[in-house]
């Protein structure tokens, strides 16, 4: 494991002091950990991030399990309680920091408007997504895997890209009028869809609005691991 600081540094000044940072983030870069990355770095909120060298099995070790008994990534230690799962991470920060910051809806109906597209992203979508590369990829028992499933996968994905072209229509994010935690939650899966062999041309507002939320400075720090 490694750690090192995020953009926020250690500490920051509160009413004159200053107060020690309470968010620890694990993680490895290019997982599904990238989107609390993100997030944080959108923030601007200060943390500690630990990568984690997940061939080498850093996620299966005892001290680990025993934050995240799923020994996944990514996993946040906030206020001393550890948080798995990453749309509950994304939640959390959303509801602590993102209001204040313009990155989460603050009424109730604009704020379940938020989940209900993030629970699509993780479910909806996420699981087409998931069974087109158990079925693909060749890390997954070839045996195991279904040239049938796989194809009925990538139409159910066709399906919901075409669900998201039309709800991102003469709109340039998905909720609201600006960038958002929501748009964080689904953003960066898409570009993977190509590399597979998904088609996502015939969607041109999902392609223009991806490019969008790709293009802020937070996305390509993210990048750099």
């Amino acid at each position: 494991m490694s750690d090192t600081l995020g953009r926020g540094g250690a500490t920051r000044a509160q009413g004159g002091r200053s107060i020690a940072m309470d968010l620890k983030f694990y993680y490895a870069p290019m997982t599904s950990a990238s989107r609390v990355h993100w997030a944080l770095e959108e923030l601007g909120v200060p943390y500690e991030k630990v990568k984690l060298d997940l061939a080498a099995g850093e996620q299966r070790k005892p001290e680990y399990l025993a934050l995240n008994p799923n020994g996944k990534v990514p996993l946040l230690i906030a206020e001393g309680r550890p948080i798995f799962e990453g749309l509950a991470i994304l939640l959390y920060l959303g509801e602590r920091f993102g209001t204040e910051k313009g990155l989460f809806p603050a009424s109730n109906l604009d704020r379940a408007d938020a989940f209900k597209w993030m629970a699509w992203g993780a479910v909806t979508f996420g699981e087409a997504l998931q069974r087109f590369l158990r079925n693909t990829l060749d890390r997954f028992p070839e045996e195991e895997r279904s040239p049938k499933s796989a194809e009925v996968a990538k139409k159910d994905l066709a399906a919901h890209l075409a669900i998201l072209n039309e709800a991102l229509e003469g709109k340039e994010y998905l909720v609201g009028k600006t960038f958002s935690f929501v748009d964080i939650s689904i953003a960066p899966a898409i570009p993977f869809l190509g590399r597979f062999g998904i088609d996502v041309s015939p969607f041109p507002n999902v392609n223009a609005w991806v490019a969008r939320c790709l293009a802020r400075p937070a996305f390509a720090r993210v990048m750099q691991g």
